[in-house]
């Protein structure tokens, strides 16, 4: 089944190495530009004045998104943290957050504060939140958003990837529409773009069409699967000294922040997060296809185009849900005698099953699958360092599941 979907897939696969090139051709542009030595990979102490290794990796980041200023820090811990910094900078007690996409990814309620009372939320600084369901289509209703602005909205929220909701993720190209159509009528809105598991999946990026802010984390797309930890943020000026200001502290901004660790593994990873990212794509690819094959339900299809790096498994039961994820995890470098169990994971509404044997704690670019247990018990699989894991991974997983059918 495998040999035959890989035939399959070659065009795909193709097109797939081709944006490996033009992506790896723009990162080694702007190291080239910021002229990268080993001095850069050396740590800091202390403050961390003049930092050069984090100053270049910053400016580095700016350049390959096309912004003018940007944010690279390991003391960023998560994807949620570093959506959370943008949220707390760009808005005020009495402003309007407004999400493009429906409900946002689950961790991000905490911090909104839709589930009731949560200690430090926006909602508790008097931050207001609406939001408009995407189109029938899955795509951004653009006549909806536009008609859902108040005079208190700041900020639009627009999320790259499905998350937990089986809608199609959307490519930067899709964007595009919004936020011109946004920028005529109230230019003071932020545009922000939760970028987590977007970033070099395309050619473009949300800001190459006016985001004026995306975020994500290292240890997804743009770490290459190197970065040990640490998230990013890009965008304009204006708007990252904002957010530096929750960074550390106003007035402060991005002049501080050490790491005594040294930052070689971040610029290595941002070298090879082109790579990486294509060995991810070419894995979900494969498993899309060979979930095709066998009759069942998942998204986006083997043919269709990709905005991240997920592949959506419609399993039908919880049983065949756990199978899955039993799979992936024993075909780990990492645990793989550990056995995968549903828990109430901190952040979630559902109880999460998560198989991820990473060498990076929970690091999503490696391969991973993790779902919440609820219908229609859907398995989220992503990532892969090499496309030969990732083949492997998911000839041990299908087995598996093909197991539980058959109970």
């Amino acid at each position: 089944m495998i040999a035959q979907a890989e035939i399959a897939c070659g065009d795909v696969f193709a097109a797939i190495d081709a944006r490996e090139v033009h992506n790896t051709r723009r990162v080694l542009s702007a190291f080239h530009k910021h002229r990268v030595a080993g001095r850069h990979f050396a740590g800091s102490n202390g403050y961390g004045y003049d930092d050069i290794g984090r100053d270049t990796l910053e400016a580095i980041l700016a350049e390959i998104f096309q912004t003018e200023a940007g944010i690279l820090r390991p003391q960023i811990a998560s994807g949620t943290h570093a959506l959370s910094l943008c949220l707390f900078g760009l808005l005020l007690p009495g402003d309007e957050l407004l999400s493009a996409c429906g409900d946002p990814y689950d961790t991000m309620a905490g911090v909104i504060g839709l589930k009731g009372p949560t200690p430090g939320s926006l909602a508790e600084l008097g931050v207001s939140f609406a939001k408009v369901e995407p189109d029938q289509d899955g795509g951004i209703d653009v006549a909806g958003v536009l008609a859902a602005i108040k005079s208190q909205t700041k900020v639009i929220l627009v999320q790259r990837s499905r998350g937990y909701v089986w809608r199609k993720a959307l490519l930067p190209a899709d964007m595009a529409s919004l936020f011109e159509a946004v920028k005529a009528v109230r230019p003071d809105i932020y545009l922000f773009v939760d970028n987590c598991y977007g970033a070099f999946v395309t050619q473009d990026e949300p800001t190459f069409y006016g985001a004026d802010v995306v975020a994500g984390s290292l240890i997804k797309n743009l770490g290459g699967g190197l970065a040990p930890t640490g998230g990013y943020i890009a965008g304009t000026k204006q708007a990252i000294e904002r957010i530096s200001a929750r960074l550390t502290a106003p007035g402060i901004g991005l002049e501080v922040g050490s790491y005594d660790g040294g930052y070689r593994l971040f610029y290595q990873g941002l070298f090879m997060a082109p790579h990486t990212v294509s060995q991810a794509l070419k894995t979900a690819v494969l498993a899309a296809r060979l979930f095709e094959d066998l009759g069942m339900t998942s998204s986006p299809g083997s043919q269709e185009p990709r905005a991240d790096i997920i592949q959506a498994i419609r399993t039908g039961s919880p049983e065949k849900l756990i199978a899955f994820c039993r799979g992936i995890q024993a075909a780990s470098p990492v645990d793989s005698f550990v056995t995968p169990k549903p828990w109430a994971m901190p952040g979630y509404s559902d109880q999460v099953i998560m198989a991820a044997g990473t060498f990076v704690a929970g690091a999503s670019i490696e391969l991973s699958c993790d779902a919440p247990l609820r219908p229609p018990y859907t398995a989220y699989l992503q990532g892969a360092l090499t496309y030969a894991h990732g083949k492997i991974a998911l000839q041990g997983a299908l087995e598996q599941l093909l197991n539980a059918l058959t109970v």
